[in-house]
């Protein structure tokens, strides 16, 4: 026997639905759905996950490299030293410079990440980078055509779907 649940009901509702649901929804509303926090507009991410989730959207990921530059820096250097990309179709650094073209998203507000939290992961970081990598560096020698994972269902997924998809 196989049991399957619907755990995303919201997804096929159109943007005005959510947005009232939202209004007395017993779960909190996060301001990276819109373009500034406060402006309640889902004109931000189309899904709240990860800063730089390998399974986001290329605009999704040019908005949080504009809202995150520090983090997205930190991943930038991790690439650089492993030799490995973001995603064996995006390079991180790719994506950082495209995110400072005039076409990219504007993200509303710039996060400083500058609290002990992001202070205490660069040193971590930087830590690990001294190591030799634990597994060796292939994915960016992958053609940039075929799914990252195994084929799961956040594979198939269109890399550019528009913000406002849920």
């Amino acid at each position: 026997m196989r049991i399957v649940d619907e755990w995303l009901p919201v997804k096929d509702w159109p943007t005005a639905a959510v947005l009232e649901w939202h209004q007395d929804a017993p779960v909190p509303y996060h301001w990276t759905y819109d373009s500034f926090p406060g402006a309640r507009d889902f004109r931000g991410t189309s899904r709240c996950s990860c800063s730089l989730c390998v399974f986001a959207s290329k605009r999704d990921l040019l908005l949080a490299i504009a809202r995150r530059p520090r983090l997205a820096a930190l991943y930038a250097e991790v690439e650089h030293a492993r030799g490995d990309s973001f995603r064996p179709d995006w390079r991180i650094s790719d994506l950082i410079e495209q995110s400072r073209l005039p076409t990219a998203p504007d993200p509303g507000i710039v996060l400083p990440d500058d609290g002990p939290d992001m202070d205490l992961l660069e040193r971590q970081i930087r830590t690990a980078l001294q190591q030799p990598p634990r597994k060796a560096v292939d994915l960016a020698a992958r053609p940039a055509s075929g799914p990252v994972c195994g084929g799961c269902a956040a594979a198939s997924i269109a890399p550019d779907l528009p913000s406002q998809s849920f």
